[in-house]
């Protein structure tokens, strides 16, 4: 490769070659890690069939683990395995979750109902966990060591290519981010399967396991190349120690007599330095500050549970069709694009205009306006409410009627509650009725009157499809039991036979059986709704006959009754039973935009200023606790999921917007009492201090020796 050795590093265009392996494995393991998570909510709501308070109690609890086990993995590192044993061995366990999560998703695990949906989901839930843990504990323990283990590659006079570095492996990250969440959700909707199509998990779990695996091969093959720092002891332990021993010792004397110390932390001087005890000092101020942090983290992660479940009831067609899961790139995108306009322009503007904008003032903003994308998100969620159908109560009956005559009908819900006229091949809408009151119904349809006795079910919607012949009045009530939106996200279609003759029905790839006259076909899902589909019939009286279905748009439900067939051209006829999602989804890109604005504000300036308040050697106390406040955020979401009784999801959202909203002024009230400090200084004078007192031993030492020379 044209390289040198400068020690143990092998050098290419100045930097040491062994990172390139290292942000190639870092681009593979990201794009495994959001790939995998950008679908996971839909995986537990579509395929598990988990409802959303579940699904997002189970997300949570796995983004939770991922921010927890990070401190496992820097104790490991630091004080056992080394990073690259500790990399390699959580790489391969990583790959093996990955590996399990993808077979778990495989509905011909267990056997299937007619639809081809799995009867028994339990395979899959155990697999599907087992694997979710073993992802956990993979991402989050090589997390804190990758990027210092890249650091580790340089020499002591490589600042800048280092530097350097930490960019590019910044890019790897959101390259990674970017393209997963593009292509996984695209996966997810493709169609497989050996029984029944449908959602490919397996696929969209399966590319993440590739890639991981991929992300370990690479890793492994740079192995000879890496410079690798044997472990020197895991400050976080000693930090930990310290501030145990000064707890226990102060409970030990706390009724004897004994000096008063300036601070709770110098009860540990008996066993433990000043530069320890002043350096956790530091430390502990502003972990202190940590404290309302976990709030924003319950917000912000809901990205990827709450407003992708949101997603799915909204209108994804940007003039090519946008998946919910998709939705999500918008974050990343952003981050792009605002972090360097906000480092060259913002900034220095706020600057010119003179205002005292600190680190902690840019926090606080941050949060405010991460209360802010969660009004909008109510907003949003509002007028999504809007466009949702009126659903039976409990002791409800949802009843519609369809005309399939080629006269008028009169019909009287008895005993006298209404009368409704329906004319030829139309129908109503759905009516509400309480199921008690509603016994039968009086159809008058030309010169024949008949009354239908009703069995309706309490909390259900029924539909009657009804034709006039000469003696009779023909129909078949029909329990419809669809009470919400399509799980799946998609359309549902059915169909209603109107010959007089039994006929087989199909719509592309999809068969909906025989149907005798004036039956209705289950609903099934259009696989891809903003297609159109060939449908066609048959029967042995008469010709094969076809047509060209319209496209159904997402969250719709239809019924289709098939009329007529004129020269091999059939003819039918739409009833909408639910309508299609109305509300776009760009509609959601305020919210991202409010939020994406929040954590450039938050998240960056917040690590960028604990790592300024801290000493050198702390950092990775601070890391653990930045890492920490996002479990524990996660964790609030768990609780509120769990315990929440609010209905409305527009509700839920406001109440996380004035909880945040709360904290950040508690967060405002904390930080004006805060004191900045320059961690080098307070270094460099317990460096003049240690050298003074090295000093004082040395003439002590010396006038030792020359006393004893004259002895």
């Amino acid at each position: 490769m044209g390289g040198k050795t400068v020690g143990k590093s092998v050098l290419c265009l100045g930097f040491p070659v062994s990172i390139f392996f290292i942000v190639i494995n870092e681009f593979c393991e990201r794009f495994s890690y959001y790939g995998m998570k950008a679908v996971l909510t839909l995986y537990f709501t579509r395929f598990l069939h988990w409802n959303d308070n579940f699904a997002t109690a189970i997300y949570h609890t796995f983004v939770a683990l991922c921010y927890l086990t990070p401190i496992v993995g820097a104790i490991i590192a630091d004080s056992w395995l080394g990073k690259f044993k500790t990399i390699l061995y959580l790489s391969v366990v990583y790959a093996i979750g990955q590996a399990v999560l993808s077979v778990g998703s495989i509905s011909d695990l267990t056997d299937r109902n007619q639809d081809g949906s799995p009867d028994n989901v339990a395979v899959n839930i155990a697999l599907s966990m087992i694997g979710l843990i073993l992802i956990a504990l993979g991402t989050g323990g090589i997390k804190p060591c990758v990027s210092a283990f890249g650091g580790d590659q340089f020499e002591d006079d490589q600042e800048k290519q280092r530097s350097t570095f930490f960019s590019l492996f910044y890019l790897s990250i959101n390259a990674g981010s970017l393209l997963s969440t593009l292509i996984t959700p695209t996966l997810r909707a493709s169609q497989c399967g050996i029984h029944a199509k449908q959602e490919c998990y397996p696929l969209a779990f399966g590319v993440p396991a590739i890639l991981m695996a991929v992300a370990l091969v690479v890793f492994v093959i740079g192995s000879k190349m890496y410079k690798k720092v044997k472990p020197q002891g895991n400050v976080i332990l000693e930090v930990s120690k310290c501030v145990g021993f000064a707890i226990k010792n102060r409970f030990r004397h706390r009724s004897k007599e004994f000096p008063k110390r300036e601070h709770w932390l110098d009860w540990a001087s008996e066993k433990y330095d000043k530069r320890l005890i002043a350096q956790t000092k530091m430390v502990l101020r502003v972990l202190f500050l940590y404290i309302p942090l976990p709030m924003f983290w319950a917000v912000f992660d809901q990205q990827g549970s709450r407003w992708t479940l949101q997603a799915t009831a909204m209108n994804g067609d940007f003039g090519f069709q946008i998946q919910p899961d998709q939705m999500q790139i918008v974050n990343p995108i952003l981050i792009v694009t605002m972090v360097p306009v906000v480092d060259s322009l913002v900034y220095p503007l706020i600057k010119k205009c003179k205002l005292n904008f600190t680190p902690l003032k840019k926090m606080t903003v941050g949060m405010f306006l991460g209360s802010m994308a969660f009004v909008a998100a109510a907003l949003v969620q509002v007028q999504i409410d809007k466009t949702y159908p009126v659903f039976p109560a409990a002791g409800q009956s949802q009843i519609k009627l369809i005309n399939l005559g080629a006269v008028p009908a009169t019909v009287q819900f008895q005993p006298q509650l209404q009368t409704v006229d329906v004319a030829p091949n139309e129908a109503t809408g759905y009516m509400t009725f309480e199921t008690s009151e509603l016994q039968s119904l009086h159809i008058t349809s030309g010169n024949v009157n008949e009354t239908k006795p009703l069995g309706l079910l309490k909390g259900g919607r029924h539909t009657l499809p009804f034709k006039w012949s000469l003696t009779a009045i023909d129909g078949n009530l029909t329990h419809d039991n669809i009470t919400s939106k399509p799980t799946s996200g998609k359309s549902l279609v059915r169909f209603i036979n109107n010959f007089p003759y039994t006929v087989n029905v199909t719509m592309g790839d999809m068969d909906f059986g025989p149907l005798e006259p004036l039956s209705v076909s289950n609903y099934s899902d259009v696989p891809k709704p903003d297609m159109v589909y060939t449908i066609s019939i048959s029967a042995p009286q008469m010709p094969y006959c076809e047509t060209v279905s319209k496209t159904f748009g997402y969250g719709g439900a239809y019924t289709i009754s098939t009329d007529d067939c004129v020269e091999k051209e059939l003819k039918i006829k739409y009833f909408e039973d639910m309508a299609p999602n109305t509300v776009h989804m760009a509609w959601q890109i305020p919210q991202y935009f409010l939020l994406t604005c929040a954590e450039v504000l938050f998240s960056v300036t917040g690590l960028e200023f604990s790592y300024s308040q801290a000493p050198s050697n702390m950092k990775a106390v601070l890391q653990a606790g930045w890492l920490l406040t996002v479990a524990v955020g996660n964790i609030i979401v768990i609780i509120v999921a769990g315990v929440s009784t609010i209905k409305e999801q527009w509700a839920e959202y406001v109440l996380f917007a004035v909880l945040l909203l709360v904290v950040c002024i508690i967060f405002a009230i904390m930080a004006s009492f805060y004191t900045y400090v320059d961690p080098n200084e307070i270094e460099a004078q317990f460096s003049k201090e240690e050298k003074e007192e090295d000093k004082k031993d040395q003439d002590v030492n010396e006038k030792g020796a020359e006393a004893d020379s004259r002895m």
